[in-house]
């Protein structure tokens, strides 16, 4: 007698990865129309699943280059750009057989996914160190300078001393360990993107604080960068403590 299909989607819902692909061999044979479209839709999952993987897997070129190395770590910044607020550098070890799902470079991922991401990285990280420069410190020692501070702040929370560092397109000075500079590092390396997530979102919500410091600039939506709202908002009401001067000269 066949199950019923209420306890065929139960079975595979609570299934693990083999045991799913298991059953999905067993009720193949199966012609009830309820069935076909609940095996069909897990096997779209099952694929869907095996290409994140894939993706993932040739991020992990760099990670498997350095696979010698105890502790590799992802270094990444975020808000370079903007006019206001301070740049944010992440670093991030991840365990070797770590899997994050849709772990990307934090730009192309939503402010949903990012949060979602944030939790999970943190939670599976060896270690991570977040560093932050200020608008007044990027004024006075300019936003390269300043981003470099971050990161070597960063790196110096991480209680552990890494052997290497996966670093976005830079090379840090003032810190005496290895590092190999990777073009678009964030869309290459898990390492990189987790720091890049990371420092994303300490931003963002840093930002969104602010917001409700200054209401009148809208920091909560545009995140400090140039927008034609912010822009606005600069000439109306002039410049608040968090606005990097060197930025807005041209502007105010």
């Amino acid at each position: 007698m066949n199950k019923k299909i209420a306890e065929i989607r139960k079975e595979l819902e609570q299934a693990q990865k083999e045991e799913r692909s298991q059953l999905l061999e067993q009720y193949a044979s199966d012609t009830r129309a309820g069935v076909i479209s609940l095996l069909e839709k897990y096997r779209k999952q099952e694929e869907k699943l095996s290409a994140e993987r894939k993706r993932l897997e040739a991020m992990r070129e760099f990670e498997h280059r350095y696979a010698h190395c105890t502790y590799i770590c992802g270094i990444d910044e975020a808000g370079r750009g903007p006019l206001a607020g301070p740049v944010a550098a992440a670093a991030v070890i991840l365990p070797k057989d770590c899997e994050i799902l849709y772990l990307n470079d934090s730009k192309k991922l939503s402010p949903k996914r990012r949060e979602e991401l944030y939790d999970e990285i943190l939670e599976k990280a060896v270690a991570a160190g977040i560093g932050l420069a200020e608008a007044s410190r990027i004024d006075e020692i300019n936003i390269l300078q300043a981003t470099y501070e971050a990161m070597r702040l960063a790196v110096g929370k991480l209680g552990i001393v890494p052997e290497v560092l996966l670093n976005d397109a830079v090379t840090i000075p003032g810190l005496d360990l290895e590092q190999v500079p990777i073009i678009k590092g964030d869309a290459r390396s898990v390492s990189i993107a987790a720091a890049s997530i990371l420092a994303k979102v300490t931003r963002d919500r840093l930002m969104a604080e602010y917001d409700s410091m200054y209401p009148q600039y809208g920091f909560a939506v545009h995140k400090g960068y140039g927008t034609a709202a912010h822009i606005e908002a600069l000439k109306t009401y002039g410049p608040c403590p968090i606005h990097r001067n060197t930025f807005i000269k041209g502007i105010v």
